[in-house]
């Protein structure tokens, strides 16, 4: 089944004015049409690569463009909607950063000083900074790597355990550390375990609390939930399905879990709608002062179309137009949520599996369709752009 829709919308005046004095970003070079009949090929072909589903929503300037092809669950059949909740993974390191961000700009926080200025003992060199934990260049080991070193029975090793965040940073200690602070760019989840570690102790409350509080209620996101330990998805949701690590063997519902492996690195549960709201708040600069949103956006090259901010990735696509966001893999979900430096146009697009290179990688073309008004080369031919997830991102996946 798929289902396209255009319609227009109107956002809120009071979801978008967060901070009083704070200018919106000028509009960016005008951009083509997106593309929908791209982004549902898209879609299609990675149903046609084993996602039960996958869905997208384009938010441009107001008009509101949503795709959806397959099921949300494959025991009943239903289909899947741009109206259900899905696990967004490592695109909660972008709400970790922001709250960071804001602290930052209360005077609660130096992006500059040492982790150990206020988390004393907990890292085993003074030398690494809050910046360089925001930016993956602290040099902490994933602990993700060993963890889901097998993806199914890594999985369900940790499916209902409910960790500390000491004891996952522990886990990264045991490892030697993979560079020296500041040196290089290395991607770990470990970083933003830190990261909700610096939120409860600046604010004294849990992460969820500072979610709710500085973000999902201000901008009245109502799809938007941290409901660690607990292991549901409240209200309309798609189940996500693991792919096991052998060819042909069946689908794992990984729906139910309580994502303490990652926490402030990737529990959050969300919707399209939601999300492009959040990037459009952010980078519309609702969300913090100029100077913070600047830092966010100071970038270190990845590759050679991608690059890392603080709690940001940049992307530069085909034709010259440079997106911001995050991606996220959590077991049974793959997400892309992007927008445009100013905010104007954002897309988030979801498939529920993860484990499986060639539904990633397909994702990414909704990014070429919505943001270049043009078909992404998605064939089965298409070359290989992601060699990792964002979980045990050491542990290539074909």
């Amino acid at each position: 089944m798929t289902h396209l829709a255009t319609r227009g919308t109107a956002l809120g005046a009071a979801a978008l004015c967060l901070l009083a004095g704070t200018a919106q970003a000028a509009p960016a070079g005008r951009l083509p049409k997106p593309d929908l009949a791209g982004v549902d090929s898209v879609l299609r072909t990675a149903l046609r690569q084993g996602a039960p589903g996958a869905i997208a929503r384009v938010d441009d300037d107001g008009v509101v463009r949503t795709a959806a092809v397959g099921v949300a669950d494959r025991g009943t059949g239903r289909a899947i909607s741009n109206a259900d909740r899905f696990r967004i993974g490592s695109v909660t390191k972008v709400f970790s950063a922001v709250v960071l961000m804001q602290l930052a700009d209360e005077g609660k926080l130096n992006l500059d000083a040492s982790v150990d200025r206020y988390l004393p003992g907990l890292l085993p060199d003074s030398r690494i900074t809050v910046r360089q934990v925001l930016g993956h260049r602290s040099g902490l080991y994933d602990y993700t790597n060993d963890m889901f070193a097998k993806s199914v029975s890594g999985f369900e090793s940790v499916r209902s355990k409910v960790f500390t965040y000491r004891q996952l940073v522990d886990r990264s200690l045991r490892h030697a550390r993979t560079n020296a602070p500041g040196a290089a760019y290395a991607y770990s989840n470990t970083n933003f375990v830190v990261a909700g570690m610096l939120i409860e102790k600046l604010t004294g409350h849990l992460v969820g609390t500072e979610y709710a509080n500085r973000i999902i209620e201000p901008l009245k996101l109502r799809d938007t939930f941290y409901v660690h330990p607990g292991k549901n998805i409240p209200g309309r949701y798609a189940r996500g399905y693991l792919t096991p690590d052998t060819a042909g063997t069946p689908l794992v519902d990984a729906t139910q879990q309580t994502v303490s492996w990652a926490q402030s690195a990737g529990a959050l549960i969300s919707s399209t709608r939601d999300l492009d709201t959040f990037l459009s708040a952010l980078l519309g600069g609702r969300l913090m002062s100029a100077t913070r949103l600047g830092q966010m956006e100071r970038m270190i090259p990845v590759n050679s179309t991608q690059a890392y901010g603080l709690g940001l990735r940049r992307r530069d696509l085909s034709c010259g137009v440079s997106v911001y966001g995050h991606t996220g893999a959590v077991q049974g979900y793959y997400t892309y949520a992007f927008a445009t430096k100013d905010g104007r146009r954002s897309l988030t697009a979801l498939a529920n599996t993860s484990n499986n290179g060639a539904v990633l990688n397909t994702m990414l073309g909704t990014l070429e369709s919505a943001f270049c008004g043009k078909p992404a080369k998605v064939g089965r031919g298409s070359a290989v752009v992601e060699r990792h997830e964002d979980m045990a991102p050491e542990v290539a996946r074909d």
